[in-house]
């Protein structure tokens, strides 16, 4: 089964927008595991506008499933947060700055040989690498030439096609994730996945080994409940 990492910047939004500690985020990090989630994603970034780099190391502590840090690996401050922490898994994104929020993945062409030595600094870690990367078949060989464990595909253009032409939406990323199975690598996926269109990307990227939802999977919460929400979501990848 399809693992559900659930990502919890946007509780750190809210939390920030008031100050203080509520909604407290070592609470919402056991609920979600305690709900169901198989793991937490948390993505800081260096204005820390959402989670800051001291959740992250309070969260792992009361971590029991998995944890995946993911970010911008050109920013020192996040490579040594990562090396600190030492997750599951860490999530390579080419993250600019002041981005609002991960549009694009990784060339791994043009950067194959900064990708390759960070990939290697995780992994001496004992740290699961993840690249995320566009569905371009060329994209996903260079991700392979790195030595990367497992890349995740940004999901962004087949959610906004998928209401149009689901077929469409999904053909580029079916060939991708075959690619990507050819050459041994893990396949995650993530960005603007939610519960209408889940569970027909997981119908036909059979090999995906984990998502992680934040954004609509939060926004699901407010109408549905937490609990219900993270169960719902899990449904979609049996």
């Amino acid at each position: 089964m399809t693992k559900l990492s659930v990502n919890l910047n946007k509780f750190a939004t809210l939390r920030n927008a008031r100050g203080g500690n509520n909604p407290d985020l070592i609470k919402v990090a056991r609920d979600a595991q305690r709900f169901g989630a198989d793991g937490i994603t948390l993505h800081p970034r260096p204005d820390e506008r959402h989670i800051r780099y001291d959740d992250v190391r309070e969260i792992k502590k009361v971590i029991t499933t998995e944890l995946n840090i993911e970010g911008n690996c050109r920013e020192q401050k996040f490579v040594d947060l990562v090396l600190d922490v030492k997750p599951d898994q860490v999530t390579l994104v080419p993250d600019e700055g002041g981005q609002l929020t991960s549009d694009h993945g990784w060339d791994t062409i043009k950067h194959k040989n900064y990708l390759r030595e960070v990939t290697s600094l995780f992994q001496q870690a004992g740290i699961r690498v993840s690249i995320f990367v566009d569905p371009v078949q060329a994209i996903i060989e260079g991700a392979s030439d790195l030595g990367t464990d497992r890349i995740e595909l940004y999901t962004e253009e087949y959610a906004k096609k998928y209401l149009i032409d689901k077929e469409g939406a999904i053909s580029h990323y079916r060939t991708a994730a075959k690619r990507a199975e050819e050459l041994g690598l893990g396949i995650n996926a993530g960005h603007d996945l939610d519960l209408h269109n889940l569970g027909y990307f997981k119908k036909n990227v059979s090999s995906l080994l984990e998502v992680s939802i934040g954004h609509a999977l939060i926004c699901d919460s407010i109408y549905l409940g937490f609990e219900n929400t993270i169960q719902l979501y899990k449904r979609e990848l049996k």
